[in-house]
């Protein structure tokens, strides 16, 4: 999964930040062992694969329904996986009886969030590292 994070945000990420947020986006990604102890915390990670059973897409989301990750392998974008992760994560939500999905979407998730049902409550300004970036605070309401 961190790889394919990883290279999600180093090849995807220019589309829409510069190289210095793109650098301070990667930096504050711990890396694989980071996945173990989310999923022993009981967070939930749905893995999307290719016909070779290789993973190329997940959504990570707590059982508060905090949508925390989702990251496509950039040769994998643009067909329907992302949409098709976020229905498992509301899949997982409801079944942990949380009230809303609800995550910090990058402006190029933005849509795909938007698509899935999300609306966007207002934008985040935040610093990594020093580096000014922003993000979009998204909510989906399970009623």
């Amino acid at each position: 999964m961190s790889d394919i994070l990883l290279r999600a945000i180093a090849e995807i990420g220019p589309r829409a930040y510069s190289p210095e947020q793109v650098g301070a986006w990667r930096s504050r990604h711990p890396g694989a062992a980071s996945y173990r102890e989310r999923v022993a915390a009981a967070d939930a990670i749905m893995v999307a694969v290719d016909n070779r059973d290789r993973p190329v897409g997940y959504v990570l989301v707590q059982t508060d329904g905090h949508v925390d990750h989702l990251y496509l392998h950039p040769h994998h974008t643009r067909r329907g996986l992302a949409e098709r992760l976020l229905d498992a994560a509301e899949t997982f939500a409801r079944s942990q009886s949380a009230e809303r999905l609800f995550s910090e979407a990058s402006d190029l998730a933005r849509p795909v969030f938007e698509r899935a049902g999300y609306k966007m409550t207002h934008r985040r300004d935040l610093s990594i590292d020093g580096v000014a970036i922003h993000n979009w605070a998204m909510e989906k309401p399970l009623g």
